[in-house]
């Protein structure tokens, strides 16, 4: 599992028939600095995935991907490779709040 900001979405008119009705996301995985581990840097990836929640632009979410993309009962009978399985509120790392989804005071 990883974290991600959306940054887009994709339209695909002619796809399996099993895909039909899912919506698909671009998203950028982000990973921790390793140098200060104080904020989350992008990894300079792109992807594409299923989503499941209703994520939104610029959302930050918790990613799966490969066949473990496929143990939801949204996507048991998909041919997928990755998944929006949650939507993050914050990222903790040393007892340290280094993403949130709340506005600073």
């Amino acid at each position: 599992m990883f974290v991600a900001r959306v940054t887009g979405s994709v339209v695909a008119t002619q796809k399996v028939a099993s895909m039909t009705g899912h919506k698909l996301l671009v998203v950028e995985p982000y990973r921790v600095d390793d140098t200060a581990r104080d904020r989350l840097v992008q990894t300079g990836r792109t992807l594409v995935v299923v989503d499941t929640l209703g994520a939104g632009l610029d959302e930050m979410v918790l990613i799966c991907q490969g066949s473990s993309a496929r143990l939801t009962p949204e996507t048991e009978k998909l041919p997928i490779d990755a998944v929006v399985i949650g939507l993050v509120d914050t990222v903790d790392v040393g007892g340290r709040t280094i993403f949130s989804t709340r506005a600073e005071p």
